[in-house]
């Protein structure tokens, strides 16, 4: 039974609202899938997205599959109309000779009719296929390609903005990484330490109840604690001895150089970072600096950050001193439970302390 103007309408308007209420592709493009689907009276709908390093068309979304399809980008009905950049319909799709019947064989499924849409990026470039299989009443006609192309250009759009924000991220992620290593050239320790520091805070963050970005948040901006020792002097940051009392507290103004150097109040992960650079040093008990935060006046993420920090360091060898043993540094754990450290976040640590120990062997220096 042919669907009617006015449920193809009402579909429509639930797809537009669906589209209204969640800006993340990624998590549209099933419901996109599904409401198309509908729209068309379609069995089927699969979203293609192209694989430049393959040249290949992968399934984003893929009804009736579980498994990614993938087919060489010149193959297929899918294959014709990305390369041809037009959209294709098909009638009988076993007597027309750009039909791919491998995938059929594969799924064990029975294609008959199909329409194929290129999604379009603004440049011209051709990011993938919406496509369409086996018309519940009949064959796909000119209104349903029309109607196919309106919202391919939506899933275009979409996902090339998403692409453009992954791609921010990811060099916004390799930024924060180099900055976070900058106080290490200086004070001659190594990256693998703001690594290490980075990655023991997520087991906690995660353990502890975090959610997932947060606790990728927390990931990368830990290994930014003492981002403000480039405001320290060499003299101080690379003395061999003990520190004089003078030389001590220039060195404590490393916490409020790190803060005014990450801050950024539009930046989420910077204002995460620029807490941490500022409180790591604070201690449960009261007795921290620079400002002597006590207990839950310090953020959640330097008190983790602050018990990630301190075993890598005990744990470490440096020029000055020899690298304590786990069991040495555990122990200091134990003996500032409630007193330096947070005791939940102790109890968390010593818990996975498993975890933490693969991360150490993965990331010796």
């Amino acid at each position: 039974m042919a669907i009617s103007a006015e449920k193809q309408l009402e579909i429509l308007l639930r797809l537009g609202k669906a589209i209204s209420k969640d800006k993340d592709i990624d998590r549209l493009l099933p419901t996109i899938g599904e409401l198309t689907r509908d729209i068309l009276g379609a069995d089927r709908c699969s979203i293609f997205i192209h694989d430049r390093l393959h040249n290949e068309l992968w399934t984003k979304v893929a009804h009736g599959m579980e498994e990614v399809i993938r087919i060489p980008d010149n193959k297929g009905i899918a294959g014709f109309a990305f390369l041809s950049n037009e959209i294709q319909i098909v009638v009988d799709a076993y007597n027309d000779f750009r039909f791919n019947q491998e995938v059929d064989k594969k799924t064990n499924y029975q294609t008959k009719t199909i329409l194929a849409v290129p999604l379009m990026g603004n440049s011209g470039e051709v990011l993938g296929v919406f496509q369409a299989l086996n018309k519940n009443d009949g064959i796909f006609t000119n209104v349903d390609a029309e109607l196919l192309e309106l919202i391919a250009n939506y899933v275009s759009a979409g996902f090339e903005n998403a692409l453009l924000v992954r791609e921010l991220q990811s060099s916004r992620r390799k930024l924060i990484e180099k900055l976070s290593t900058a106080a290490e050239f200086k004070d001659e320790e190594t990256s693998m330490h703001t690594k290490r520091v980075g990655h023991y805070s997520a087991i906690m963050g995660t353990h502890y109840g975090l959610d997932p970005d947060e606790v990728e948040k927390l990931r990368l901006t830990a290994p930014m604690h003492d981002a403000g020792k480039i405001g320290i002097e060499d003299m101080i940051l690379k003395k061999p001895g003990k520190l004089t009392d003078e030389e001590f507290t220039r060195m404590k103004e490393h916490p409020m150089i790190g803060y005014e150097l990450l801050f950024d109040p539009d930046d989420d992960l910077l204002i995460m970072a620029a807490s941490i650079a500022k409180e790591h040093h604070e201690k449960w008990n009261g007795k921290g600096y620079p400002h002597g935060l006590k207990g839950e006046e310090i953020s959640l993420y330097a008190r983790i950050t602050a018990i990630a920090d301190v075993f890598d360091a005990l744990t470490s060898e440096r020029p000055y001193k020899r690298a304590w043993s786990v069991d040495e540094a555990l122990d200091l754990l134990k003996k500032e439970r409630g007193e330096h450290f947070d005791p939940v976040l102790v109890d968390i640590f010593l818990d996975r302390i498993d975890e933490v120990l693969e991360i150490y062997e993965q990331l010796k220096d």
